[in-house]
């Protein structure tokens, strides 16, 4: 789940407990070139106020002024927009996109205080809402989310399914510079980002808002936060007695990625240390060494863009096109991303 789906139900829930009548809106459907995905959640507050988009402009306007004019509907149900080419360019649609959405008046939030409660346990939920009667139930589920984070959404005219899952995460294995900056793009990216190292003059020198240390040692971090499918793991400390044994663990889980920083030679020999130990073929092939995608980075900053570049690109389910080719461990040059 994307920070921003829960900035929106949180408001919603706040907003209702405060008194206010909520709409939620939710994208079902699209056509064309549609700016908002199916899945995409809106919540309008009865004076106008809103959090989230279904299509990031024209559609907000005129939801709002409809609330505004006292519009609201009573019952969930349809509402479309952009059925013509005259209308979809009106609500700045692009080439005729359109948009089908569900209004949901808000009648309760204790599903909302559940399903926030679980997804913050890092639980898979599935919400279905029923039309006709306006009732929501909550069921756990497996994690259907696509590759590229967006909740999967199953609307048949009649009941409205939707899996909402926990944020996606990203664990730094060493607290150096190229960590400090990471962590600040990562976090740009809606990562919630956490660090481990057990070298404590790194410790006393960590202080990037947002990204709380982990204590204790690398392999028995990575096993406490129970990575999943939500969970990239990444070793940068250049020590293999730090980054290895992280790294066994790592490979060992259902995290989605998993990289660590070093030449291609050094990954050569990292891959041959792994091999001794209780990790099979398919599971040190899973680690993307040397880390990053092949975009001629040499500081910090450019390296930390080839990194946040690949875990962007497995996590979308993007072929992995800029990666530096595999050479034997004896002709690789010295470089670090």
């Amino acid at each position: 789940m994307e920070s921003l789906d829960l900035h929106v139900l949180r408001s919603a829930r706040d907003w209702y407990a405060a008194g206010h009548a909520v709409t939620l809106i939710t994208v079902v459907e699209t056509w064309g070139s549609a700016p908002r995905p199916p899945g995409a959640l809106l919540a309008i507050r009865d004076d106008g106020i809103v959090a989230g988009s279904v299509s990031g402009g024209c559609v907000e306007d005129d939801l709002i002024a409809r609330v505004r004019q006292g519009d609201r509907p009573s019952a969930p149900g349809l509402l479309t927009y952009g059925v013509s080419k005259d209308e979809a360019a009106r609500f700045g649609l692009p080439c005729g996109g359109t948009l089908r959405l569900v209004q949901e008046p808000l009648a309760d939030i204790a599903w909302l205080d559940t399903l926030l409660e679980r997804t913050g346990r890092h639980e898979h939920v599935l919400r279905t809402l029923d039309l006709n009667t306006g009732k929501v139930t909550l069921d756990a589920g497996p994690g259907a989310v696509d590759p590229a984070g967006q909740s999967q959404l199953a609307f048949d005219g009649q009941r409205m399914s939707t899996w909402f899952g926990p944020r996606w995460r990203l664990l730094m294995i060493g607290a150096g510079q190229l960590s400090r900056v990471l962590a600040q793009m990562a976090a740009a990216l809606d990562y919630h980002v956490m660090v481990c190292d057990p070298r404590e003059e790194y410790h006393q020198t960590w202080d990037v808002p947002g990204a709380p240390w982990l204590p204790g040692m690398p392999d028995d971090v990575v096993l406490s936060i129970e990575p999943d499918a939500h969970t990239a793991i990444v070793a940068l400390t250049h020590d293999p007695k730090l980054d290895d044994m992280a790294l066994m663990e790592a490979l060992k889980s259902p995290a989605f990625y998993v990289g660590a920083l070093g030449s291609r030679a050094n990954t050569a020999k990292r891959r041959e240390r792994l091999a001794l130990f209780d990790l099979d073929a398919a599971q040190i092939a899973r680690l993307h060494g040397p880390i990053g995608l092949h975009i001629g980075s040499r500081v910090p900053a450019e390296i930390a863009v080839s990194i946040l570049a690949e875990i962007t690109s497995v996590k979308n389910g993007v072929s992995l096109t800029q990666k530096k080719q595999t050479q034997p461990a004896a002709a690789a040059p010295a470089q670090h991303a």
